[in-house]
């Protein structure tokens, strides 16, 4: 697994401390984070948060979507995966099984599958 330095090592991005911080926490995480997740975390305001994710994105480090409950979430690159989207308890899981899903002519980024968690299943 690559660390934050070898990550932006061939990007345009300058390494400040809050870019540090934001990937740092990103990068530590088993699962995306949104802005609330991680705020208490970080000492700076929200559009600085927004404006270096924004760069990341741009500079192919960060991937990022949007859930159901309508937050936008955030996740280093490190390995392609899906994301799985409970649509009743809204809970994201990383799934690390190959979806070998192809589009001729299209290059795929990122899979979200939605449905019904096991846990809701269960507490049906």
């Amino acid at each position: 697994m690559k660390n934050i330095e070898e990550l932006i090592s061939n990007t345009n991005i300058k390494l400040t401390s809050a870019r540090m911080a934001i990937l740092e926490i990103l990068f530590e995480s088993s699962k995306p984070l949104s802005y609330e997740d991680i705020k208490n975390k970080l000492s700076m305001d929200k559009a600085t948060f927004y404006r270096n994710i924004s760069k990341f994105e741009e500079e192919n480090i960060v991937n990022s979507f949007e859930s159901n409950d309508k937050k936008r979430y955030f996740e280093v690159k490190k390995n392609a995966h899906s994301h799985f989207i409970c649509s009743e308890c809204s809970k994201i899981e990383c799934i690390h099984k190959e979806a070998n899903i192809q589009l001729a002519g299209y290059q795929i980024d990122n899979i979200i599958i939605k449905g019904i968690c096991k846990t809701c299943i269960e507490n049906k």
